[in-house]
C-alpha cells in the first residue's frame, strides 16, 4: 500500500553530496522507501528485513487506526506498537498527523536496530530527505533547497559530539511530500528523528513568505527535545539553535 503524502519516490540527486567518508554507500528500494545508506559494511539484506517489517507495521496502523495514514492533525489513539505510539506522540507534541513522522521513524530504526544485530557500528541513513547518523567522525550534509541561491551552496557540520542525530528536511517547494508553506527548506535537527520530521513538516506549515522566517523559528525554540532549525525560503535563510553552518 502507499505510505501517502509523506514518501513518494523521486530522484534526488542531491545524495551524491552527502560526506560519507571510508563508509559503503548503498541503496534499498520498497515501493515509495527509498533509502540511500553508507555504513562500515553493505548490509543490504538486513536493511530489507528491518524495512519490510517497519513497513508492515505502519501498513497495520493505517488500516487499525482511524486516521492514522490520511490525518493532518493529532490523534489521540493508542497503539501496542511502541514505534507507532511514538509517531503519535511526536506528532501531537506539534499538531501534525502522525504519518508526518514516518521518513525519520523509518531512518532512525533501520540504523539502530541494524547497528544492534550487525558488525556495522557507523551508519548513515537519508530516507527522502530525513537523515539518521551514527558516526564516529564529523560529517557533512549538504542542504538541497531547490531554486534558492543557497541549495547545494551550504550545509550543516555535525561533529563527533553531536552523535547520533537526526536532520529531517521539509520543503513547500520541492519534492511531493505535503507541505502548506512555502519554504524551500526548513531542516530540523534532533536525537529524535521522529520528532525532528514532524516538527519540520509543522515549521514548514507557518513558512509561507520571507516574512515568516522568525515565526517558523520562534515555534521550533518552544519544542523540547529541538535542537536546532535552520529555514531557506529564496534568498533569505534563518537559524536557531544547534546548527553549525559550512559554506560549500
Amino acid at each position: 500500500m502507499s505510505f501517502g503524502v509523506n514518501i513518494m519516490y523521486e530522484e534526488r540527486f542531491y545524495r551524491a553530496m552527502q560526506q560519507s567518508d571510508g563508509l559503503i554507500t548503498y541503496k534499498v528500494i520498497i515501493d515509495e522507501s527509498d533509502l540511500m545508506i553508507s555504513s562500515d559494511f553493505n548490509e543490504e539484506k538486513t536493511v530489507k528485513n528491518i524495512l519490510e517489517a517497519l513497513r508492515t507495521n505502519i501498513e497495520k496502523a493505517c488500516q487499525s487506526i482511524d486516521g492514522f495514514e490520511k490525518s493532518l492533525i493529532p490523534l489521540s489513539e493508542k497503539s501496542d506498537d511502541p514505534i507507532i505510539q511514538h509517531m503519535i506522540d511526536v506528532s501531537s507534541k506539534v499538531g501534525v498527523g502522525p504519518m508526518a513522522a514516518v521518513a525519520g521513524t523509518i531512518s532512525e530504526q533501520v540504523v539502530k536496530q541494524t547497528i544492534n544485530l550487525t558488525s556495522t557500528k557507523q551508519m548513515i541513513v537519508e530516507n527522502g530527505g530525513d537523515i539518521y547518523i551514527s558516526s564516529k567522525e564529523e560529517r557533512k550534509i549538504l542542504i538541497f533547497a531547490g531554486s534558492s541561491p543557497f541549495s547545494n551552496k551550504i550545509g550543516i557540520r555535525i561533529p563527533k559530539s553531536g552523535m547520533p542525530v537526526g536532520i529531517c528536511t521539509s520543503a513547500g517547494t520541492v519534492g511531493h511530500s505535503l507541505s502548506f508553506g512555502n519554504a524551500d527548506a526548513v531542516v530540523v535537527i534532533s536525537k529524535d528523528t521522529a520528532l525532528a520530521d514532524a516538527a519540520a513538516t509543522a515549521i514548514g506549515n507557518l513558512v509561507v513568505s520571507k516574512e515568516d522566517i522568525n515565526k517558523g523559528l520562534d515555534f521550533g525554540k518552544t519544542i523540547d527535545g529541538i535542537q536546532g532549525v535552520l529555514i531557506i525560503i529564496e534568498d533569505k535563510m534563518g537559524a536557531w539553535g544547534q546548527v553549525e553552518i559550512f559554506q560549500a
